[in-house]
């Protein structure tokens, strides 16, 4: 429960944030000087968590007539409801940066294990489609994680410092009544939804607007024939009207993008870009597939073609459009590389078993036979935390899919079990899908991620990090660069302009894709 101090200090904020919120939204405001003044509030909460330098780049980003970032916060001031930017940068900000941060790295000293600073979870393996290859399907479709279960890791986690949710599935959203209790109970918490948005309607966005501490991925893998061919005839016209409904509502919503072989053209091309902007999408999470599962098919992995296309494409979008886009496997490097075993988050099914990832189905521990505190130390998460990072090439940053033999000891050291019931898995066979993948990207990786220097954070969440003495360290083999091989952001644009020509955004044909997510 919160202290009497701790709820003082949060209405005191969530008064200055609305009023400056308030005056940013007023029409002929001066949207600049009040973001500005948004982020000194920042810098108060956050205080040397960031350099001066950082603060003061960020507020020439979101002022600057010459940065897309300007545009981008005054086009959402405008268009977000006004409860739902207060509560979101209050639960966000406050509760889950600054106040939580620190109560996690407390809390990862006194258990001397990862601690998250997210958790995604399944309320249930139930869900309203059946979509082609979808890998939350591997759990079975009668798994639930009950109000009370939920409820009671939602408050072990904030007693760790957590206050930060994301619901994946199935499809969430059949919990629709429970979803919105929880978020009604902890509305000092923020919730992200994985969704298919077929279940998203008026009166659920009328709530979502009242409680204003939820946001939305809805999956979307293109247009309509796409869509419709993997998920049912008639499922891209109710995400498109869920777009509407959420926008017309305020909410913050955005699209979840899972790329394959046969995907990337439609996802990444400027037509699919400018229909999520129109629809009024703040972000685009791109999530590479992932080969999860006994039938899983690698023939949809990306080539390294692709998965280099990828690197500069969807960088190239988040600086020149109106959407914050992420790769979870290319952006490894914003974030120390992989994040999972605790690290900065974990998973946890609807049965209940606590997982590294939402895309390693192995486990030691069981949230319904063990606190939350021990399951973060259960055997498996500790070889995570033993071994992160686990290349120094952050562009190979995930123990599966780049380092499949690490995976491999991992789970076999730890003794960890197979959490798919319908079909469990061997580590083996996970990991045999993965080796080529593996040797195929390696020297591609390490040929990019030897063109810069790259820079030591202030902080990184490993077990053994400590800070860099020599110089040198912050170069990955870069005296042996020759200058041919050096690439700046503008041999990077004409890479992505002549893949672009070379493999045109086709019409929708169908093909099946997979999605992570929902």
């Amino acid at each position: 429960m919160a202290s009497l101090g701790h709820l003082a200090e949060r209405k005191a904020f969530e008064i200055a944030i609305r009023q400056a919120v308030r005056y940013v939204k007023k029409d002929g405001a001066d949207k600049s000087q009040q973001m500005m003044k948004l982020v000194d509030l920042v810098k108060k909460l956050m205080g040397n968590t960031f350099t001066d330098e950082a603060y003061e780049k960020a507020k020439w980003l979101i002022t600057s007539p010459e940065s897309k970032w300007s545009r981008f916060f005054a086009k959402g001031f405008d268009e977000i409801n006004e409860n739902v930017l207060v509560i979101s940068l209050l639960n966000m900000g406050y509760e889950a940066f600054f106040r939580g941060t620190k109560e996690v790295r407390r809390s990862r000293e006194r258990l001397d294990c990862n601690v998250p600073w997210l958790i995604l979870l399944d309320p249930t393996s139930a869900c309203n489609l059946r979509c082609t290859g979808c890998w939350a399907a591997e759990y079975g479709h009668k798994l639930n994680l009950t109000y009370d279960e939920i409820d009671s890791i939602i408050t072990q986690a904030k007693e760790l410092g957590i206050h930060f949710f994301i619901y994946t599935g199935g499809e969430p959203l059949v919990r629709k009544k429970d979803v919105l209790a929880l978020a009604d109970k902890h509305n000092d918490c923020e919730f992200h939804i994985y969704t298919n948005g077929t279940l998203i309607d008026e009166p659920f966005c009328k709530e979502a607007q009242r409680l204003g501490n939820l946001s939305f991925g809805v999956s979307v893998e293109g247009f309509e024939e796409t869509n419709d061919g993997r998920r049912g005839e008639g499922v891209y016209e109710k995400v498109m009207n869920a777009f509407d409904l959420m926008k017309q509502y305020g909410l913050i919503f955005g699209a979840s993008c899972c790329y394959t072989k046969v995907n990337i053209p439609v996802i990444t091309s400027d037509e699919f870009v400018t229909m999520l902007e129109d629809k009024g999408c703040r972000y685009a999470w791109y999530f590479h597939y992932m080969p999860v599962g006994n039938d899983a098919d690698v023939s949809l992995l990306p080539t390294m073609e692709q998965r280099e296309y990828m690197l500069y494409r969807v960088r190239e979008i988040r600086k020149d459009r109106m959407l914050f886009t992420m790769d979870f496997q290319n952006d490894g490097e914003f974030v120390g590389g992989c994040i999972a075993g605790g690290r900065n988050y974990c998973h946890i099914n609807s049965n209940g078993d606590v997982e590294p990832c939402v895309f390693i189905h192995y486990s030691n521990m069981n949230i319904r036979e063990h606190s939350l505190a021990e399951c973060l130390q259960q055997p498996l998460f500790q070889e995570y935390r033993n071994r992160q990072p686990f290349n120094k090439n952050l562009l190979r940053p995930c123990p599966m899919l780049e380092n499949p033999q690490v995976l491999q000891e991992m789970v076999l050291r730890s003794g960890a079990h197979s959490t798919d019931l319908n079909s469990p898995e061997s580590v083996e066979h996970q990991c045999e899908k993965c080796y080529q993948y593996a040797r195929d990207w390696a020297p591609r990786a390490d040929r990019i991620w030897n063109q810069k220097v790259h820079p030591e954070k202030r902080y990184e969440n490993y077990k053994n990090w400590r800070p860099k003495t020599d110089p040198k360290d912050y170069y990955s083999n870069e005296d042996s660069l020759s200058p041919e091989d050096r690439e700046d952001d503008a041999k990077a644009a004409v890479l992505v302009e002549a893949w672009k020509a070379e493999h045109p955004a086709q019409p929708d044909n169908g093909i099946a894709s997979a999605t992570p997510l929902s």
